[in-house]
Order: C-alpha cells, then sequence, then structure tokens
C-alpha cells in the first residue's frame, strides 16, 4: 500500500476539494443576495395597479410590481401571497396611547367630550413613566396587529416626574420595530385661567416649549424612510393659550416640524372658543399663524361651508376619527366636501378611552358605514382604505408611504380571508371592509416582517396583557 500519491492524483483531490469551497462560498453569497430581494409573488388581491403577479421587496423598498404572469429581474426568495390580500401599511393620524389605561372606565362611560375630560382629567394625573411604558407598547402592539405600520400618538398629559413622555415612546416604537410620529403635545389653560384640565395636568409655557425644541433635536428624522419624526401638539383651544400655541407655531417653523391639535370636535369647543378668543376655531387657527400645509387636526367635525374652503385652500389636513365621534356622540366629518376643497383625510383611531380599541383596520370599516350614513352608497370601500393610507400619508407630510409603487417603503399588511366571517366573499378588497376584517396575518415595515401568521415578532403577548391589565386596574379604581 502506498504511503504518498501521485502528483495527478494530489491535483485532482486539490480542485475537488476547491470546488466544493467556491461552490459553498457562491452558495452563501447567493442566499444573501436573494435574502435582500424577496418576492411577494401573486397576492389574492392587491389594493395596487398592475401587480397581479405581486412585488419586490428591496434594502426596505418596493422594487419591481409585477403584473400577472411576471417574474422578477435576478435573484430572490419568493413569500407565497396567493392566501393573502396586500394593502399598503395602515396609517393611523390620531391616537392617544395611555388612555388604554381607561378603556371602558366606570366614571366616563355614556357621556359627551367635555363631561368625558373631566371625569378623566384626574385619573390621568396619577400617570407613571412605567404605566406609559406598558400604554405604548400594547397601543402600538394592537395596532401593529390591525395592519398599521405608522402611528401618530398625541402625547398632552405631563404629571410631575413624566417629563421624559416622548423618550419612552421613541425607545417602544423602536424596539417594535414600528414608524411614528411623536406628537409633542402641551396643556398651559388650567380651571383657575378659565380652561377645562386641573391644575395637576398642565405645564408652563416655558417648560413646554424647552421641552418641545429637546424632542425634536433627540428624535426627529425629516429624511426619507424616517423611523422617528416629531410633530408640535398643543391639545385643544380650551386648553392652551393663544401665546403658547403662536409660541408653538414659530417653533414648528423654525425646526421643520409639522402641526397637530384637536379642533372643532364639539358644539361645546366651538362655543368656547367663541366665548373666550371672540372667534370661530378656524378664524382662531388662523390668527395663530397654523392655517397652512404643515398642520392637520383632529376630528374636524365643525365646519362650515366657508371654513372648509379656507382649509382645503390652505392644504390643511384632517384626522377623520369615525370610531371615537360615534361614542362620544360629537358628530359627523364632513369628508366629502374636506378632499373636494383640498384638503387631505386620513383616518384615526383616537384615543382608547373614547374609542375602547387601538384597531384600525375596524376604523376603516366604520369610517366607511358612517360616512354612508352621511352621504350615500357611493361612499366606498375605495374611499375607506384611501383615507387609512395615502390619505394619512399626506396628515403626517411623507410621500415615501401609503401606497404600493415602485421606490415607496416597503410598508405592507397581509390579510386573510380564512374566517367564518368571510365565506362566500366574492371581492378579496371588499371583503376586508364589508365583513369586518380586524386583524392581519403578517405585517412588514421598511422591508422587516413585524407580524408572522398573527403573531407581533419579539412580543410576548400573554405578559404584556397581564402587566398593562395591572397597572390599568389601579386607574380603573381611582376615585
Amino acid at each position: 500500500m502506498q504511503n504518498s500519491l501521485s502528483r495527478r492524483e494530489s491535483r485532482d483531490i486539490f480542485h475537488s476539494f476547491a470546488s466544493v469551497i467556491l461552490s459553498d462560498v457562491a452558495g452563501r453569497t447567493n442566499n444573501r443576495m436573494e435574502t435582500e430581494r424577496l418576492w411577494i409573488r401573486s397576492p389574492l388581491a392587491i389594493l395596487a395597479q398592475n401587480c397581479g403577479g405581486g412585488i419586490v421587496v428591496e434594502s426596505g423598498r418596493i422594487a419591481e410590481c409585477l403584473h400577472a404572469g411576471a417574474t422578477p429581474k435576478g435573484p430572490h426568495t419568493v413569500f407565497d401571497a396567493s392566501r393573502h390580500v396586500v394593502l399598503p401599511g395602515l396609517i393611523n393620524t390620531h391616537h392617544h396611547f395611555y388612555q388604554t389605561l381607561t378603556r371602558a372606565h366606570p366614571q366616563a362611560i355614556n357621556k359627551e367630550l367635555f363631561p368625558w375630560l373631566m371625569a378623566l382629567y384626574p385619573v390621568w394625573a396619577r400617570l407613571t413613566p412605567e404605566a406609559l411604558r406598558l400604554a405604548t407598547r400594547l397601543a402600538l402592539t394592537e395596532l401593529m396587529l390591525s395592519g398599521v405600520t405608522c402611528s401618530s400618538d398625541h402625547q398632552y398629559v405631563f404629571p410631575r416626574g413624566l417629563e421624559n413622555a416622548l423618550d419612552i415612546q421613541a425607545e417602544e416604537a423602536l424596539t417594535l420595530g414600528m414608524r411614528m410620529t411623536l406628537n409633542r403635545g402641551s396643556m398651559n389653560l388650567s380651571v383657575k385661567d378659565g380652561g377645562l384640565p386641573p391644575d395637576s395636568v398642565v405645564q408652563d409655557a416655558d417648560a413646554i416649549l424647552a421641552d418641545c425644541e429637546r424632542v425634536i433635536g433627540k428624535w426627529h428624522d425629516g429624511k426619507e424612510g424616517a423611523m422617528l419624526q416629531v410633530a408640535l401638539a398643543p391639545c385643544s383651544p380650551f386648553s392652551v393659550t393663544r401665546e403658547l400655541m403662536r409660541d408653538t407655531a414659530a417653533l414648528a417653523k423654525r425646526c421643520g416640524c409639522r402641526l397637530h391639535t384637536h379642533l372643532a370636535e364639539t358644539h361645546d369647543e366651538d362655543e368656547f372658543c367663541r366665548h373666550t378668543f371672540g372667534c370661530r376655531p378656524v378664524d382662531y387657527l388662523e390668527e395663530s399663524g397654523w392655517l397652512h400645509d404643515g398642520t392637520w387636526l383632529a376630528h374636524g367635525i365643525h365646519f362650515d361651508s366657508g371654513e372648509i374652503a379656507r382649509l382645503g385652500a390652505a392644504g390643511v389636513g384632517v384626522s377623520h376619527c369615525p370610531t371615537s365621534n360615534m361614542v362620544l356622540a360629537s358628530g359627523q366629518c364632513r369628508t366629502r366636501e374636506l378632499e373636494a376643497a383640498g384638503a387631505a383625510v386620513g383616518l384615526g383611531v383616537d384615543g382608547s378611552a373614547s374609542n375602547d380599541s387601538s384597531n384600525l383596520m375596524e376604523g376603516v370599516r366604520h369610517a366607511l358605514m358612517l360616512n354612508r350614513l352621511t352621504y350615500d352608497a357611493t361612499v366606498t370601500h375605495f374611499d375607506a382604505l384611501r383615507w387609512a393610507t395615502q390619505g394619512s400619508a399626506r396628515c403626517l407630510g411623507r410621500t415615501d408611504i401609503g401606497e404600493i409603487a415602485v421606490g415607496k417603503q416597503a410598508d405592507l399588511a397581509l390579510f386573510t380571508l380564512d374566517e367564518l366571517r368571510f365565506s362566500g366573499a366574492g371581492d378579496p378588497l371588499a371583503a376586508l371592509v364589508l365583513c369586518g376584517a380586524h386583524r392581519a396575518d403578517r405585517v412588514m415595515v421598511a422591508g422587516k416582517w413585524t407580524v408572522t401568521d398573527g403573531a407581533p415578532v419579539g412580543v410576548d403577548v400573554g405578559r404584556l396583557r397581564q402587566e398593562h391589565g395591572a397597572i390599568a386596574r389601579l386607574f380603573a379604581e381611582a376615585a
């Protein structure tokens, strides 16, 4: 038996070994390339033009939209979407995350806005950093499960010890992988000064403006694809001074931020503006330097036709909150007239204490039903879905999300029609709205799955429910 190999045998072994190494390197390289390009193939239906063959996601963006029968360019991996209805990620333009702690609160149910607020302000004054963190985590998770990929939150309650509220929210959004507009809200007009909130939940104007600048400097990202942005958001005419409204508008202009507030939600608010400021809400808005396309408003129900024309001409957006408006009996937003005038109309779930659900897909259905009641049956499911996507993106001043198109951010919500509620449905897109879809099977934000098989990635839902519920019980027991 020879102890050495011939030169030819050695060469053959070397070439064979080298071939295996090169093949392994090439395979790993191809796998890496494939994971960078994902083909979401042949969806059951998709809210986009000429995308029957699906879409290709690469580096967090939509790289290709494929017509039926087409295949992608270059290497890729495949997600079979033949069971899924694909929507652009839904965008929530108005919420109060902390209010998930006071859903169906015994002291607040069956009341309209002002008495509802008066009942809850003292309860919210007990808000702590731990409570806000859990409330934020729960609200973001709920929203994401309903197909939301970007949410705005209006945080305006800052009791002593909660000065870092916006930092808490930013951290939670980044951990979950959700896009968010952080609204640094404010209240400085308390009961003793003629406002509605108690002294315990208002702040000094100088402290408010200083923290606004701090939050903008730390968290605001004005670039395309931003995960976090900041807006400045005095709460409402009945909780802030005219001076704070003006100073906030000036600061937002200087820092390149948007503005947000509640306006014309109820007749009581209209009367407060007339009595306190000697004008109607839109006049007050204009006098404060807010009547421009960097502003979006929550609710916007009680505008007259002339005010709607002014809002549209200025490019002001309105967050339509149908569920909240019905729960509090506030009224019906004139969505058709606003859009016809040029205003952006988006959707918001509003605070869970006046909605009792952080589910924007449910809000889409409510928007369709309420607007059919307001107008007629020509309001379609496409209108309601447009408000929750493109309209909401306009409200937040974003052109990179809210639509499935080449170059847009890969923010997607995928729903199945497997539940009994969908059996017999003929039009998959209409079925999502008319049959009451409420939970996404998959959600993608910036090209990354954040919900898979109906479960949020990296979230222990059972533990979250237990911890949030324990703190919420303290608020339910508050006198």
